[in-house]
């Protein structure tokens, strides 16, 4: 267990402030969770690795660098409301900084639970592109955080529902996999 501490602190050092990632919450959170424990224990010690960890079939943990400027985009703020899309680890970050938190990981995640009202969205696997019922599913004001990915490289992005409509700011390069069932749908083409 030691070893996984120190590798905790690394993981902050060395990956997570190293990429920019200014929020002091965020470095607390991240120091005070263990990752290893939203993994299966053999694979535990890639916690902290530079790597997207698959923590259930099909669903991957974000690389601690993209899921600590993925919430810092989102700027979460004590007593507002979350949805953590296959996102437990994300999710948990959140709730340490104060935020209320509800986890989605069933089987479909098309359709968020629950009425629009959500202040903040966070997604730790790829998607084509946003799913309109999440964007739906945000409160004026609201920001959803994910990775929109058609290719080898994907992009994380920040949506922010205002009274007028949506916008949208690609944030960083990012890699993880993509979610079981949001693939790019292609047609055929000659």
């Amino acid at each position: 267990m030691a070893d996984l501490a120190a590798a905790r602190l690394n993981m902050v050092e060395s990956q997570v402030r190293t990429a920019d990632v200014t929020d002091v919450r965020i470095h607390d959170a991240m120091r005070a969770l263990l990752r290893e424990a939203f993994l299966p224990p053999a694979k535990a010690h890639l916690a902290y690795a530079d790597i997207a960890v698959e923590h259930a079939v099909g669903r991957c943990l974000l690389k601690p660098r993209d899921v600590a400027k993925l919430i810092q985009a989102l700027r979460p703020m004590p007593g507002e409301r979350a949805l953590a899309i296959a996102a437990p680890y994300a999710g948990a970050v959140i709730a340490h900084m104060g935020t209320v938190v509800d986890r989605f990981d069933e089987a479909d995640l098309s359709q968020p639970p629950g009425a629009a009202g959500y202040d903040l969205i966070v997604c730790e696997g790829a998607v084509a592109s946003a799913p309109p019922a999440w964007i739906a599913a945000l409160k004026v004001g609201g920001r959803l955080g994910l990775v929109e990915r058609d290719g080898p490289v994907g992009k994380a992005c920040l949506y922010v529902r205002t009274e007028d409509g949506v916008g949208r700011r690609e944030l960083f390069d990012a890699t993880p996999p993509i979610l079981d069932g949001f693939a790019a749908k292609h047609g055929f083409a000659f």
